[in-house]
């Protein structure tokens, strides 16, 4: 690599990205790329959750020993899998433990898998009281007989000697997710393969709903989360990560990626009838090989594939760029590991800053 970093201040604090990528099965992985990230640069290091060996509150420990510089940030967690005092304790530990780079990020969860597991789903209203009671606790009060859409705790407290400003993010989708996000969460953290029109949608609802509460907008960070997946790569594993990833999507929650990016909902039904599809067992892109990848790339068009930084290092590095020109914030480099995106990163390095 030849990108390197001030390990007290990241060079490109705008830029992040997903470690253990996919469907890592080596958790120690992260390790190594956090130390790479950080001689990289990025400001950020994202944490998903797999309830397989990427259970987060591990994980966020991990890259907090390996790191010194990165903000760690949860996308996504789930409010409801864990009683919230475990929660606002973890992120509490997590906030002193790194100085205060830790970020505390939720999602809804994916409904089929929560309806499998025995899981309530989700509602906006739910996370929305999660945050609040959130930051009463870790500014030292006591909850006392709260019942709102949560749940019923007789009492919650941690210490009332705490007075933490611990940043909330939220992986937001629709409408409502975005906008809660503008009123409520510091950090927005936006899906995959999101046309430039939905990116500024989505931007927009956030800032807008953030001016709305009285907010700064410019206090709510906006991720574009953005599939970076150079032709330095081999073929494979390129097609693993475009196609695979996004063929993944449309299988747990295709509805709501055409609706969002306002594709055509007959090519999804198309996708989703294809006996190879229809009978895949699990993930595709954990699970497809090559000829099977090369098979579902027919049945996706194109225009879905392009909202992605793809080419040589210097194109995707541009790519990147211009998802803050578009008005994201910041740009999580998806998909790919910091070895992979070294590269880009060397490349973006020459770019005018944003």
């Amino acid at each position: 690599m030849n990108a390197s970093s001030d390990s007290s201040s990241p060079r490109f604090p705008e830029l992040g990205f997903y470690t253990l990528a996919g469907g890592a099965q080596d958790p120690r992985e992260l390790l190594s790329e956090c130390r790479d990230a950080e001689d990289l640069g990025l400001g950020a290091v994202f944490i998903s959750e797999r309830f397989n060996v990427k259970e987060a509150v591990t994980l966020s420990g991990a890259a907090a020993a390996a790191t010194s510089s990165m903000q760690i940030i949860t996308g996504a967690t789930n409010h409801n899998t864990r009683h919230p005092m475990v929660t606002a304790s973890y992120a509490t530990t997590m906030h002193r433990l790194t100085g205060g780079r830790f970020v505390l990020g939720i999602g809804r969860g994916i409904k089929p898998m929560f309806d499998a597991y025995g899981l309530d789903s989700i509602t906006t209203a739910q996370m929305e009281d999660f945050a609040g009671v959130m930051r009463r606790l870790w500014h030292g009060e006591t909850v006392v007989g709260h019942d709102g859409p949560m749940g019923s705790y007789p009492a919650l407290r941690l210490d009332p000697t705490f007075d933490e400003d611990i940043p909330l993010g939220l992986v937001a989708f629709g409408p409502n997710s975005l906008a809660l996000g503008g009123r409520c969460f510091d950090h927005v953290i936006l899906h995959t393969f999101f046309t430039d029109e939905t990116l500024q949608r989505c931007v927009e609802t956030v800032k807008r709903a953030a001016e709305k509460a009285g907010r700064d907008p410019a206090s709510v960070t906006v991720w574009s989360c953005y599939a970076t997946i150079g032709d330095h790569l081999p073929e494979p594993l390129r097609l693993k990560k475009t196609v695979g990833r996004l063929a993944t999507y449309l299988q747990a929650y295709g509805d709501l990626m055409v609706e969002t990016n306002r594709w055509d909902p007959a090519v999804l039904a198309a996708f989703r009838s294809d006996e190879m599809v229809r009978t895949f067992p699990g993930a595709i892109d954990a699970k497809a090989t090559t000829e099977q990848l090369e098979h579902i790339a027919t049945l996706i068009p194109d225009e879905w594939l392009a909202p992605a930084a793809n080419g040589s290092a210097s194109e995707c590095a541009r790519a990147v760029r211009r998802q803050i020109d578009l008005g994201a914030d910041s740009v999580i480099m998806h998909g790919a590991s910091p070895a992979e995106l070294a590269p880009i990163v060397d490349e973006y390095a020459a770019l005018p800053r944003p």
